[in-house]
């Protein structure tokens, strides 16, 4: 590995690619039935660790109320979460691209070691007040962030999950 991945910083400035521990996370309880849209939802809150997804010129534009963030986890808690990721050559899916919603970035303590890795779950984005980020930010001292190119190639693959369009046909093959 020639190029770090991440750099460290620190303060309340935020950017996408922040790598945020013990951040506040909203979840529902029990998710809604649909004829009960209208009753209000219990929501719990537990720490997570997140990473921004939102842009880092509307953060630093001050262009936004809440930010985007997803889960980011270690390999090991999300196969004990989610077990068929236990399966041989998984993961090397998921590194090249061949999973939807699931991004590898290396692990900012051991970049060369392919199961410290971690993985980010597009799939699930929270929102939560710029104004506490910011705080939680600034009281968390040095935190780690993702540098250029791997930030631009991260943003890509998070905007990827969203642009996918299915067509009802296709050209036909070549044949």
């Amino acid at each position: 590995m020639s190029q770090p991945w991440w750099v460290q910083t620190s303060g309340s400035g935020l950017a996408q690619g922040d790598l945020l521990e013990g951040c506040l996370m909203p979840l529902f309880v029990e998710t809604p039935e649909p004829g009960d849209l209208d009753e209000v939802a219990d929501v719990d809150v537990k720490t997570a660790r997140l990473i921004v997804v939102t842009q880092s010129c509307d953060l630093e534009n001050d262009k936004v109320e809440f930010v985007a963030l997803c889960p980011i986890h270690t390999l090991p808690e999300f196969e004990k979460a989610n077990p068929p990721f236990k399966a041989k050559g998984r993961w090397e899916s998921v590194r090249k691209g061949r999973e939807d919603g699931l991004y590898l970035l290396a692990s900012p303590a051991t970049p060369g070691d392919s199961r410290d890795a971690f993985v980010v779950d597009f799939g699930h984005i929270v929102s939560v007040p710029y104004v506490y980020l910011t705080a939680h930010a600034a009281s968390r001292g040095m935190r780690w962030r993702l540098s250029s190119p791997f930030l631009e190639h991260f943003s890509q693959g998070f905007a990827r999950f969203f642009m996918r369009v299915g067509l009802p046909s296709a050209i036909p093959a070549f044949k």
